[in-house]
């Protein structure tokens, strides 16, 4: 199996579309109630669907870039704000954490080899 999209709930279509495109993505399907997103890397998509306010999301978005840092200086100088800059975890990742006008929470990150295959990698199966 490979994984087609992620949906996210959004509050306003029209301020979730505009924060998305800003970030890099391409929109690919634009209605009043939903909209898709194709990653500018790779075959990944995502989509937004338009919800009543008062949903909770408690999922995050991971979007990956191998050159982190520079990607959040010039997300900074087109007006995106993040709530924690890019740091190294201790789960060998290096993030920075953001959340879209909705309030989805996004992780960009950068994790090299250790995406797939940390330190403490299982492979337990059926």
């Amino acid at each position: 199996m490979d994984l087609n999209q992620v949906t996210l709930p959004v509050v306003d279509m029209q301020a979730a579309t505009e924060f998305y495109r800003k970030m890099g993505f391409l929109q690919i399907v634009d209605t009043d109630h939903y909209a898709r997103f194709e990653c500018p890397d790779g075959n990944a998509t995502f989509s937004l669907s338009l919800s009543g306010s008062g949903f909770s999301n408690g999922s995050i978005i991971y979007f990956e870039h191998e050159d982190l840092d520079a990607l959040v200086k010039e997300l900074e100088s087109k007006g995106v704000k993040f709530d924690e800059p890019p740091s190294d975890r201790r789960y060998l990742w290096r993030e920075a954490v953001l959340h879209d006008p909705s309030g989805n929470k996004i992780k960009l990150y950068w994790a090299g080899k250790n995406r797939l295959n940390p330190p403490w990698r299982v492979e337990l199966g059926a």
